[in-house]
């Protein structure tokens, strides 16, 4: 199954990440990742949040251009070569990951959230292999 995953396009300037953290807090909206990349004009700020939909609509309210997408919650085994051998295992099936960030949410296990070319054949891949994801439904009680 895939996670629902918030993108926010913001201005590249002074206090404009505090503002859309502030609505998201305001609304009882938890991060449990997030990745900031920036050019010189604007930034994109991609969340993880236990309440995807609920975060969505706030942001938007607050005249922020928000967008929901399907990821992957992936988890791996918290030792060397574990990334490595996911991302061999989709190559091999030419599945393109288009970016990647990281989210650990216990001692034994990360999991890294991944934008895929075809996330449903990733997920049936991963399945096959007994490579565990996380769904929506996991992320609304962390």
């Amino acid at each position: 199954m895939v996670a629902k995953q918030l993108s926010v396009f913001i201005e590249n300037r002074q206090g404009r990440l505090g503002e859309v953290l502030a609505v998201l807090k305001e609304n009882g909206v938890n991060i449990l990742s997030l990745s900031l990349a920036d050019t010189t004009e604007y930034g994109l700020l991609r969340l993880i949040v236990n309440d995807s939909q609920l975060g969505k609509e706030m942001l938007s309210k607050e005249g922020f251009s928000t967008i929901v997408s399907d990821v992957l919650v992936v988890k791996i085994d918290h030792k060397c070569g574990s990334l490595q051998g996911l991302l061999t295992i989709l190559s091999k099936e030419n599945i393109n990951v288009e970016y990647m960030y990281g989210l650990s949410l216990d001692g034994d296990q990360a999991s890294v959230v991944i934008k895929t070319s075809h996330p449903e054949k990733a997920m049936e891949i991963l399945k096959a292999q007994k490579i565990s994801t996380l769904t929506n439904e996991d992320l609304k009680d962390m």
